[in-house]
């Protein structure tokens, strides 16, 4: 049986991950790690990285990006397999982690459901097929809790059609200071943020006289932790450090 590690474990995500463990007979949750430490039911819970004690197979992260540091630390110090799962990071950042994967197997992705990566795969296709005779426009929806927006699976969902297409795309973020028409070469992305919505995301080709739509909707947090739990079963069966991604569950 693997022992998971979670970061963030008192935040939303972080006990739908711990749920989802407890109805899993092949993973346990041996801690949890929370700035904010609350009581919970089966697992002890540090404060930081560096104050956990607990034996583990692997860590599972939904916090917060500046946790980023110590979280890396904390897993090259044990040599355990870390799943990241927190979006928002900055270049340096995305850096470091690259480092990371040098020494320990990390497995990092914006978006952890297998539709979302499905997903992927399908606009690449679209945006080979299509090539310039179509505008991509991307629109997510998520609650109002969200701090980054774009989403992180905006981006990955904009990269995704801009590695296929035939020319360098730009992103475009806010139309509202843009008073031209649109230029061929952009991506526009555009975010929502109200109520509890989970996470729904549109890519748009827009063409002459004919529109094609790809959406997924997320209905509950769940999908994410089921895809973060078979994330960790994969990544600490690995055991080989480097850079791991959705598509190594998907393809």
């Amino acid at each position: 049986m693997q022992k998971i590690i979670i970061s963030g474990c008192c935040g939303h995500m972080g006990r739908v991950v711990a749920d989802i463990c407890a109805n899993d007979p092949d993973v346990e949750v041996s801690a949890g790690i929370d700035i904010l430490p609350q009581p919970t039911d089966g697992f002890p819970v540090f404060p930081s990285p560096a104050a956990c004690t607990a034996p583990g197979d692997v860590v599972i992260d939904f916090s917060h990006p500046a946790a980023l540091d110590s979280l890396l630390a904390f897993c090259i110090e044990r040599k355990l397999p870390v799943v990241l799962a927190t979006t928002g990071y900055d270049q340096e950042q995305l850096a470091r982690i690259s480092e990371a994967a040098g020494i320990i197997p990390v497995f990092r992705s914006a978006n952890m459901s297998l539709g979302i990566n499905v997903l992927l795969e399908l606009v690449k296709r679209a945006a080979a097929l299509l090539g310039d005779d179509f505008d991509v426009e991307i629109t997510e929806r998520h609650h109002s809790r969200k701090l980054d927006a774009p989403s992180g699976t905006a981006l990955m969902l904009a990269d995704a059609a801009a590695q296929s297409l035939p020319y360098e795309a730009a992103y475009v973020y806010d139309r509202y200071s843009v008073r031209k028409p649109r230029d061929k070469r952009e991506i526009g992305i555009s975010s929502l943020r109200g109520g509890t919505i989970v996470g729904d995301h549109t890519v748009v080709f827009a063409g002459r006289d004919e529109v094609i739509e790809f959406s997924h909707h997320a209905a509950s947090r769940e999908v994410f932790a089921v895809g973060a739990v078979k994330a960790a079963k994969f990544l600490a069966g690995t055991g080989q450090p480097g850079l791991y991604d959705m598509s190594s569950l998907v393809c």
